[in-house]
């Protein structure tokens, strides 16, 4: 599996998971995931703002738009209760997930 196929399944995942904590704008979750991943997930804009109109479309983050200390305003996205769910969710399969690969991995 190429590093690209194993993120992509993971990416909204990871998404609403730092939205849960606050709102950000887009090329601060770009940011955000790349520092707390160690470089692991440096994603480009040209792969976030799909996935980001995809979970807006799903109705699991809402944007609302602002001035940046700039001026120019910026997109913010935030988790609705519908995407805590989802997350909610995902998280127990990946766990799930998680220690199978580990099991197996570990020759259990």
């Amino acid at each position: 599996m190429s590093k690209k196929d194993a993120q992509g399944g993971s990416v909204s995942m990871l998404v609403l998971a730092l939205l849960k904590s606050q709102e950000m704008y887009g090329y601060q979750i770009i940011e955000e995931l790349d520092r707390r991943s160690e470089g692991v997930f440096r994603l480009k804009e040209g792969t976030l703002y799909p996935v980001l109109h995809g979970l807006e479309k799903d109705r699991l983050v809402e944007a609302r738009e602002a001035a940046s200390p700039s001026g120019r305003p910026r997109r913010y996205y935030r988790v609705t209760a519908r995407g805590l769910r989802v997350l909610e969710e995902q998280e127990k399969s990946w766990e799930t997930y998680s220690r199978a690969v580990t099991a197996i991995l570990q020759g259990a």
